[in-house]
């Protein structure tokens, strides 16, 4: 057991290689051995691409090992055509008798039918081993798979004394920074791994946001705005041509204009829900909610967070917009330089 939760270890810490480039499939590490000694490993490197499970394969040396070998995978192996040819026919077809695997795939046309091909071929198959800590990692796709929306992310950032912004007059400077140079990197980074970050009509007026990632090497992330009646200006930053942009409205125009998709949306007390659906339908498994406080205490309110990031800065504002308020205790907290950061689970 313990030579099985060590190498299964290392396949969690190779699938972790893949987070922000994989979406909408999941996060996945292999490891391939052979009398306890490591021959092989690999990892879910993009979308579209190999899998953990052919990239772990092709990097054996001496493909006849594998046929005395045990191949560590965190995910239940596919059994469908996708992107690419199943994965479970190619565990068989190389031989290799034993298969250990820490989570079977929730996707519906996977879902137990790969670890059945591999039984019915006669490959021992044992689940289950780091279940937990897998699922963890991969939470975003286990989330969508099982509630059937977006894993959601708040996110924001306060002053000490409790004010996500300070009062805007005319003289307002359009972005009033709360945080230091080290934490707004982290910022783009985090936008780096998500399909989607979204923020209301109030903030893209007040701050003209990109949304973009641009301190961070990686994709940006579709780009979503609430705009009950499409009172933004096309010259702001949120629509320009650097990434995609999906606005929701209620005034009846749902098109495509080149990088921009007006979705019309009714704007009542299920708004949220019905956002998260229609994202679920576009198979985007991951989403920030940066702001504003309405916005978010929207979030809040209904329930529908999973994770959220606050930081708190060390500026004073003395008055201005309250920030949300968050009634359970920090998972964790970490100090970056002189700025807070609060992570919290919605263990609900």
């Amino acid at each position: 057991m313990n030579r099985d939760i060590k190498f299964m270890n290392r396949c969690i810490e190779l699938a972790a290689s893949g987070l922000g480039f994989t979406a909408p499939n999941p996060l996945v590490g292999c490891v391939i051995t052979h009398e306890n000694e490591i021959i092989g490993e690999g990892y879910h490197h993009k979308f579209g691409k190999p899998h953990a499970e052919v990239n772990a394969i092709n990097s054996v040396k001496t493909k006849k090992l594998l046929k005395n070998s045990t191949l560590y995978v965190t995910l239940e192996p596919c059994s469908h055509f996708g992107k690419t040819p199943p994965c479970a026919d190619l565990i068989v077809k190389m031989g290799i008798p034993r298969v250990i695997i820490a989570s079977k795939d929730p996707f519906r046309q996977v879902a137990g039918k790969g670890i059945e091909i591999l039984k019915n071929a006669g490959v021992e198959v044992e689940t289950g081993i780091l279940k937990d800590e897998y699922e963890w990692l991969n939470r975003r796709y286990f989330t969508f798979y099982k509630k059937q929306r977006p894993y959601v992310i708040l996110k924001w950032a306060q002053s000490s004394d409790g004010f996500i912004d300070i009062k805007r007059t005319a003289d307002t400077p359009k972005i009033t920074w709360i945080t230091n140079e080290t934490c707004r990197t982290l910022v783009h980074k985090w936008r780096s791994e998500e399909q989607a970050i979204l923020i209301g009509t109030e903030t893209v007026l007040n701050d003209n946001p990109e949304l973009t990632v641009r301190r961070w090497n990686g994709k940006n992330p579709l780009r979503i705005v609430i705009d009950r009646n499409l009172t933004l200006l096309k010259k702001l930053k949120v629509f320009n041509d650097k990434a995609q942009t999906l606005v929701f409205t209620e005034t009846d125009k749902s098109s495509i204009q080149n990088n921009i998709e007006y979705r019309t949306i009714l704007f009542d007390d299920m708004l949220l829900k019905n956002i998260l659906k229609e994202l679920y339908k576009r198979n985007i498994q991951s989403i920030i909610i940066e702001g504003g406080a309405y916005t978010l205490n929207s979030f809040i309110r209904k329930n529908l967070w999973d994770e959220a990031r606050v930081f708190t800065g060390d500026v004073v504002f003395s008055k201005g917009l309250h920030a949300p308020k968050m009634y359970i205790t920090a998972h964790s907290t970490e100090m970056i330089f002189k700025n807070k950061m609060d992570i919290y689970y919605n263990i609900l």
